[in-house]
């Protein structure tokens, strides 16, 4: 079943690529049919092959020759695996279905965030309506604590939009800057509406650790400049990751580490 999921996953991963490189570009998800980036000359079924073709063809379109991105074989590597490590969490129950749908918005949303750092609402948004759809039928499938109810979706979505609008008007306020866009705000309500409001303040305290981890060198690299911007949607959606395989737990850690 490992196998086969893998298998599922890679394939699913193609098609997220598909969607990491027209949503921005507002092309059809659908028609036509993938393509080279380079020659834009459809590509063969047989050279079309997750991961693998990508490895036959040495990363190269065999129409023009061009180079393709390692993004590629990447997004469909992660999506293979994540589809194997909720099976292994989940068994192959609604709970599975359902990360599975939300893990595969939040590797679209950082790819996209990661190359052009925005967030389209059609993601954001449309998961969001995703999440609170699931809620309704979450805790007549679901075998494992804690069980996501609607009101506790709900709950998500408006501290989770809440939170990060509110620390980004009195960021505005007091410096008269802009310091964070509209589509991180409704990324963490969109996690929310999956994660409740535990998932929220998970995802916000760990991806503001990853970003801090990562954006400290970055600055430094450009010469202490605070201005240099880096895209905080893939850090929340790294800690929204985090707590659906193993927030639970580090969460008892550190309340168990609080009352040493």
């Amino acid at each position: 079943m490992s196998v086969i999921l893998f298998i599922f996953g890679a394939v699913i991963g193609s098609f997220l690529n598909v969607c990491i490189y027209r949503i921005p570009r507002e092309k059809s998800i659908i028609h036509p049919p993938s393509f080279c980036p380079g020659c834009e000359k459809p590509i063969k079924f047989y050279d079309n092959i997750p991961i693998v073709s990508y490895i036959l063809l040495k990363g190269k379109c065999r129409s023009c020759g061009v180079r393709i991105p390692l993004r590629y074989p990447i997004v469909e590597l992660i999506t293979a695996l994540l589809f194997v490590i909720l099976y292994r969490q989940f068994g192959l129950s609604f709970e599975w279905l359902v990360n599975v749908f939300f893990v595969c918005l939040l590797i679209v949303i950082s790819f996209i965030d990661l190359d052009f750092k925005i967030i389209p609402d059609i993601l954001s948004i449309g998961g969001l309506a995703l999440g609170l759809f699931f809620s309704f039928f979450r805790p007549l499938f679901k075998h494992l604590e804690p069980i996501v109810r609607i009101q506790d979706a709900f709950l998500g979505v408006l501290i989770g939009g809440g939170v990060l609008f509110a620390i980004a008007f009195l960021y505005q306020f007091f410096t008269k800057k802009e310091g964070m866009g509209g589509g991180d705000i409704k990324l963490l309500a969109m996690i929310g509406s999956f994660c409740s409001i535990k998932g929220v303040i998970f995802s916000l305290l760990t991806g503001s650790l990853f970003g801090t981890i990562v954006g400290i060198p970055l600055m430094i690299a450009k010469g202490g400049d605070t201005k240099y911007a880096i895209p905080f949607g893939p850090f929340l959606s790294l800690g929204a990751l985090l707590y659906i395989f193993k927030g639970d737990m580090l969460i008892r850690l550190f309340l168990n580490f609080l009352r040493v």
